[in-house]
């Protein structure tokens, strides 16, 4: 298949308007139409990957940090990151990244943390801002149920756990054609009253196109009323890390060796223990250290996440256990999920997960 279907897909799922503004999540190298059958699958997207790629015969690197962060101006092999580009370039091998997209959403990389963990009740700590649009427009009587179907089919309407969500009034509408229109109803040069509904419905800005195509051909009208607002609401099902809770509440101590057995991590980095039971927790993949705000407003017993420094931990002024279990050790099932979710999707094309390691951090013990 193109390789354009399979990044729509994963697109599709973690837009890349969800990522940050630092970030470079998408096609780093790579045609959109070139033919993939097969796909390696990492969190990093280094020199000995590639070298796997090439071994086991992979068109693709799906990785979910980006090898490319910011602009390449040289490219003669004096970092890694220019020797990987400058090799999978040669060799014919697209890269893709997904990252802080693929962090942001209810099924992405801090929602695999909270299911390894045990936790329920599950929800987004930070939610995005200014994800959402609002569409108004102005359809006859006798279309309204056709344009509802159409705007709804193409993503439109959905807010939370409800879906195909509407105002509706209904009013009267005029207009006059000139001698170049084709009306579809009324005549030229004639002011013209039609009973019209006002359809009003929510939907992701990322989807503005595609809806505006659906009520454009599904609409009757020659020329098609519409207004597009900015709404400021949050998208509470997108955004930065999560909170959840156990089901027993359990002391520090034991909850901490819980995670370090369910992360698969050599240390835990933790400020001082309160003495109180872990109930609420709260998590965010890689380096969440600007949360903990968040977490504590939210009334969170421990907050894990990485790339704590030294003086941050003092920020939790016994209000939180903050624990830093490394950045690999804490998205390192994303790996895990992208291949379930590829597989899921693409049952007979071919994915596999890498066998390097790429945690760049050693533990002398």
């Amino acid at each position: 298949m193109k390789l354009s279907a399979l990044t729509a897909y994963l697109e599709s799922l973690a837009p890349l308007n969800y990522q940050e503004d630092y970030d470079n999540s998408g096609l780093i190298v790579g045609n959109p139409d070139q033919e993939v059958s097969q796909a390696l699958v990492s969190l990093d997207c280094t020199e000995a990957v590639v070298d796997e790629a090439i071994a086991t015969g992979c068109q693709v690197i799906i990785s979910h940090h980006p090898i490319v962060f910011k602009g390449l101006k040289k490219f003669n092999g004096k970092t890694y990151v220019e020797r990987v580009v400058e090799k999978a370039i040669r060799k014919g091998i697209a890269i893709y990244a997904i990252h802080t997209n693929l962090d942001s959403i209810m099924t992405g990389v801090n929602a695999r943390i909270c299911e390894t963990l045990g936790l329920k009740n599950t929800r987004i700590l930070l939610p995005k801002y200014n994800l959402i649009k609002k569409l108004v427009t102005y359809v006859p009587l006798s279309h309204a149920d056709a344009v509802r179907d159409a705007l709804f089919s193409a993503g439109a309407g959905n807010i939370g756990n409800y879906s195909e969500t509407s105002f509706n009034v209904e009013g009267t509408g005029t207009f006059k054609g000139n001698d170049a229109a084709n009306p579809y109803v009324g005549e030229v040069g004639k002011r013209h009253k039609e009973n019209e509904v006002r359809i009003e419905t929510v939907y992701p800005a990322n989807l503005e196109s595609k809806i505006l195509m659906a009520l454009i051909l599904a609409h009757p009208y020659e020329e098609v009323a519409y207004d597009l607002y900015n709404l400021t609401n949050q998208h509470q099902q997108v955004g930065s890390g999560m909170i959840g809770e156990l089901e027993i509440p359990i002391n520090e101590e034991s909850f901490l060796f819980h995670v370090k057995d369910k992360m698969r991590t050599h240390v835990i980095r933790h400020t001082k223990l309160i003495g109180k039971h872990v109930k609420k927790v709260a998590v965010c993949g890689g380096s969440g250290g600007f949360l903990l705000k968040h977490a504590i407003a939210a009334g969170a017993d421990i907050f894990i996440t990485a790339d704590y420094k030294y003086h941050e931990f003092f920020d939790a002024e016994g209000k939180i256990v903050i624990a830093d279990i490394g950045h690999f050790e804490s998205e390192q099932f994303t790996q895990q999920l992208l291949y379930e979710i590829i597989r899921k999707k693409f049952p007979i094309f071919a994915v596999r997960l890498t066998e390097v390691n790429t945690n760049p951090v050693k533990y002398f013990i």
